[in-house]
């Protein structure tokens, strides 16, 4: 069972132990759920391998707290270890430091200021259709019902407005086959990208700021791909590119975008997620700041807000492992980051 009166860097430890790999989370939700349904202040339900655990106690206020069991795969760094005030091992900073604080507070605070959610789900460092936030807003979207929401993604105990989307793109470029050693009667697709390099080195990102928070964008090429034989000039060149864009875009405005940059060109958008607002200007996120204190910054990536955002939920990120750490086989988060984590997110469930 999980003890959740113990000390939370014992917690972290104590989940961390519990291998839960991307599919292989079971375990594990099974012990969260077992932790959650012994306090009687809370409902909890289950879908799949994802547990929820909701107050009712009729404020008309609600709050979410998520975290996602599952971790990459095992890189020799199991079980966990402890080094003076650092904590080793898979998952410790992504992100099961921050299900440990989750955990607590499901357990410590039983009469918060407002009615709380919490939600531990699997599947998000995998694609996206197997995310188990996907399944429960598909299946039990009520469960997901809040006015603001905190995703404990590792941050290293800065609030971290927002997220950028993202969209992947292949250009490519055409030429006409021919036998290498009579290279003159074919065209090489592969000298003819050059144009699609330089675009993309002089290429100059926004710095936009949206709702009080500073982005930064970025167009990159993240694979190329081309060529038939040895003896062959190629026909055909493929660019595959990445754009991070700030949430003041759309999906369709930053494809415009990419359009434009790649006028002339052969464009086809293979993947697409939308980016997330800050989500500061809700009264309860005032709360949050105060509590955690800091100045938040903009979130330079993805995560599952995003989701939270689609369904209407402002929602930030918070959490005290480092994400510069995260998916290293020396991962670690330190011990008292997570304790001051629990000590903020504490203070404002109870203001």
């Amino acid at each position: 069972m999980l003890d959740l009166t113990q000390d939370v860097g014992d917690l972290t430890a104590a989940i961390v132990d519990v291998e839960s790999v991307s599919g292989d989370e079971k375990a594990l939700a099974d012990l969260v759920e077992e932790a959650l349904r012994a306090l009687p202040h809370l409902t909890v339900d289950r879908s799949g391998d994802t547990v929820v655990a909701r107050t009712f106690l009729g404020y008309g206020e609600r709050v979410l707290i998520a975290g996602h069991l599952d971790t990459v795969p095992v890189a020799a760094n199991l079980p966990s270890r402890v080094e003076g005030d650092l904590l080793y091992g898979c998952g410790t900073t992504d992100m099961k430091a921050g299900v440990a604080v989750a955990l607590k507070l499901a357990a410590t605070v039983t009469n918060p200021a407002r009615d709380v959610t919490y939600v531990f789900y699997d599947c998000e460092e995998v694609e996206a259709e197997r995310n188990g936030l996907n399944r429960v807003a598909r299946d039990h979207a009520d469960w997901l019902a809040a006015d603001f929401a905190v995703l404990m993604e590792p941050t290293d105990g800065v609030i971290e407005g927002g997220c950028q989307g993202t969209l992947r793109v292949d250009v490519t470029v055409r030429g006409k086959r021919a036998h290498s050693a009579r290279s003159w009667f074919g065209v090489n697709a592969i000298h003819g990208v050059e144009p699609v390099l330089a675009r993309l080195n002089s290429y100059e990102a926004r710095l936009p700021v949206v709702d009080g928070l500073q982005y930064h964008e970025g167009l990159n090429a993240v694979g190329i791909r081309g060529g038939v034989a040895g003896n062959v000039i190629p026909d055909a060149c493929v660019v595959s590119v990445n754009y991070r864009f700030a949430p003041d875009l759309t999906i369709e405005q930053a494809q415009d975008h990419v359009r434009e940059v790649f006028d002339g060109f052969e464009l086809d958008f293979t993947d697409a997620a939308p980016g997330a607002r800050p989500g500061l200007t809700h009264p309860v996120a005032a709360a949050f700041i105060a509590a955690v204190g800091g100045t938040p910054r903009a979130k330079l990536g993805w995560t599952d807000v995003a989701r939270f955002s689609a369904l209407g939920v402002p929602a930030v990120n918070y959490g005290p492992g480092d994400p510069n750490l995260a998916h290293q086989q020396g991962e670690y988060v330190s011990l008292p980051l997570i304790a001051e984590s629990e000590r903020a997110m504490l203070d404002w469930l109870r203001t």
